[in-house]
């Protein structure tokens, strides 16, 4: 060992690296592991210049090891090696002592600056993190739930396309420079896909069309859930990553805009039996895990492996994550994939009270935090409307997606179901004591098709993708208005058109938190894929020059969530005898008749909030519908056939359109 390093005993708290005044103290956990090493490497060497052997009689408190280092250089990396001897039962106990490992705590990892480039699990490193960022007076901004308008976005896809015209293209810092444009379109929050590390050239399948190497860009596969993902910085200097991050938040938050993390807990990028060890599986296998008594993975995710979740030692990794997004990363929300994992025991069965979920719920530093659950999982656990919340947790409503879908298709016998979704989804939510904003109400999103091609194609059409068309969602309610894919049929076009404003127009009045996929304002069309989870090009990229050319649409949307923000009667639909809220009436073509046969395909409701009134007429019919009209005078908020005026008592609903009215005067 050089004599230039000074070793102590270091703390057993924080879990991670964290500088001292004299040092770095290092700390990570492992029941299982007899042997421990701290490997330190020099930046961009493979072979460490020191491996410390941590002796268990000195250097572990309980089933953490730690050790202090003084003398490091600022520009180092390190990683753990950890074995057990005896190991008795190898397939439960996976170590692998020549494997360096990724430290669980790490806030800064690399080896992954260059996007796409293979560098190798093998060669990623961790580093202490780094002080020094000014937030100035920066904070979470605490907008309620129900208050917000939502729009999902992949950090690069925003702005790779060359028509973005940003600076730094596909980067955290470019995103920023979009910021006018978001706050323009008016929305509250965007919620990002995953921001964290994971090796996004980890597949070896090539586009059988095109011959290209498939890449991982969504990035639903982990690989370190604390340390933000280094591809997407603009500068390739280690560590990067961090200050940039904190900086784009810092600009969103200065305009009014809130973050939500999409994360992913519920497995990690190191597969079954068959994958790559970098982490979890070397350092406690049988702690991280949930594995069948043979050592095979149970795969209630459909990505190989399962997070024991509910595992004391994994809850506490999960809770310390999310309050470090939260306190210096100064997040607002979390959106969590395949949720429900989250709630399985170690044996792999759904719990009635998760310790998990009420711990999250019940977290001081999460109290304003907003927590919203994807509330199912890979195996068919689906948990929408009975997902465990004690109040605070949210859910992606997926009823109300494919309810709204089958409405505006022109599914008949679904007025029930449509009015359930305008009025909150009190059908779900009203027993468990939950609120409208408890529905994040969603038409499409990043996983599936656009709303342009959910009005142009009948069937998905992924064979880009590599698996034979063999991927992706087969039931999508979708409606290709007659004609699969592109066409010029004059038509067909203003069909499309008009529906995809059919879509908006029932997202943003109804009761709950709307949720817009970025791109459908603009019409942005994936060609027919709905998957599109591997297709780094055009495909999944915003092509910034339809801002321009249906910039029709782009107004539509905007005017729309302009609407929705300035109206109270939106955020007070809700039920309970308890509680003031909207008055909701219904109504079919003659006013409180309304049709809820199996022959249905219109419906109208009519909003009232102190004195603000608001009626809207839904017809998925294929002829015009003549609606009665409550007394009053009413003004056309927006009518997706084109119309403009209602008469005194009447207003002609064109075919397939959506309108809203608002009136001027009080009830008569």
């Amino acid at each position: 060992m050089g004599n230039f390093l000074c070793l102590g005993r270091g703390k057993a708290l924080p879990l991670g690296s964290a500088r001292t005044p004299g040092g770095v103290n290092f700390a990570v956990f492992s029941q299982h592991a007899t042997h421990v090493w701290l490997a330190l490497f020099r930046r961009g060497e493979s072979t460490p210049f020191e491996e410390i052997p941590l002796n268990p009689d000195w250097y572990r408190t309980g089933n953490i090891w730690h050790i202090e280092v003084d003398g490091l250089r600022e520009d180092f990396g390190y990683a753990w090696r950890m074995d057990m001897r005896p190991n008795p039962n190898p397939e439960i106990h996976r170590y692998s002592p020549q494997k360096y490992l990724l430290d669980p705590y790490a806030q800064v990892v690399t080896g992954g600056e260059r996007w796409g480039v293979r560098a190798g699990l093998e060669k990623r490193r961790c580093e202490p993190p780094c002080d020094g960022f000014d937030w100035g007076d920066d904070r979470p901004l605490n907008y309620s739930l129900g208050e917000s308008v939502i729009y999902e976005m992949h950090v690069r896809s925003f702005t790779r396309h060359p028509s973005s015209g940003v600076s730094r293209p596909g980067t955290y810092l470019g995103l920023t420079e979009k910021i006018p444009y978001l706050k323009d379109l008016g929305i509250t929050a965007v919620e990002l896909l995953p921001v964290y590390e994971f090796e996004e050239a980890n597949t070896d399948r090539n586009n059988p069309l095109m011959g290209n190497t498939l890449l991982n860009l969504w990035g639903y596969q982990p690989i370190s859930f604390f340390a933000p993902n280094a591809a997407y910085a603009s500068s390739q200097e280690p560590g990067a990553a961090v200050n940039e991050f904190k900086e784009m938040v810092k600009r969103f938050h200065a305009a009014g805009i809130e973050v939500i993390l999409d994360v992913v807990f519920n497995h990690t990028a190191e597969g079954d039996e068959r994958g790559e060890t970098f982490s979890f599986r070397g350092i406690d296998n049988a702690v991280y895990y949930l594995l069948e008594d043979d050592g095979r993975y149970k795969n209630f995710s459909g990505c190989g492996n399962t997070m024991n979740c509910n595992h004391p030692v994994v809850r506490q990794l999960i809770t310390d994550c999310l309050n470090y997004w939260v306190m210096e990363m100064h997040v607002d929300g979390f959106r969590f994939d395949l949720a429900s994992v989250l709630g399985r025991g170690r044996d792999g069965r759904p719990m009635e009270d998760p310790p998990l979920l009420e711990n999250l719920a019940y977290e001081p530093v999460l109290a304003h935090t907003k927590l919203i659950a994807e509330a199912w999982d890979a195996a068919g656990l689906y948990q929408v409307g009975s997902f465990p919340a004690w109040g605070r947790w949210a859910e992606w409503n997926g009823r109300y997606r494919d309810s709204i879908r089958r409405f505006v298709k022109g599914d008949a016998g679904m007025a029930r179901e449509l009015a359930s979704c305008l009025a909150g989804s009190p059908n779900l939510y009203a027993a468990s004591g939950r609120q409208s904003h408890h529905s994040i109400n969603f038409v499409t999103c990043h996983d599936g098709f656009p709303l342009a091609d959910l009005v142009a194609y009948n069937e998905k059409h992924n064979e880009a993708n590599g698996e034979q068309n063999r991927d992706g969602a087969n039931d999508n309610y979708s409606w290709n208005c007659s004609m699969e894919g592109e066409t010029t049929d004059a038509a067909i076009v203003e069909l499309r058109r008009r529906q995809m404003k059919n879509f908006a127009t029932l997202l943003l009045v109804s009761g709950g938190v709307p949720m817009l996929l970025s791109g459908d304002e603009m019409g942005r069309t994936q060609g027919g894929n709905n998957n599109a989870y591997c297709q780094d090009n055009e495909t999944s990229w915003i092509d910034w020059r339809l801002e321009e050319s249906n910039a029709d649409l782009v107004q539509f949307f905007r005017q729309l969530i302009a609407f929705r923000r300035g109206r109270d009667s939106f955020r007070h639909i809700d039920w309970g005898p308890d509680s003031e809220h909207t008055s909701v009436r219904w109504h079919g073509v003659k006013l409180d008749q309304p049709d809820w046969g199996g022959d249905s395909r219109a419906l109208a409701m009519e909003l009232e909030w102190r004195d603000e009134r608001i009626f809207v007429i839904a017809n998925a019919y294929w002829e015009t519908l003549r609606f009665e009209l409550p007394p009053g005078d009413w003004v056309v908020v927006a009518d997706t056939s084109g119309g403009t005026r209602p008469t005194a008592e009447i207003y002609e609903a064109g075919p397939r359109s959506v309108v809203v009215l608002e009136a001027t005067s009080a009830r008569v």
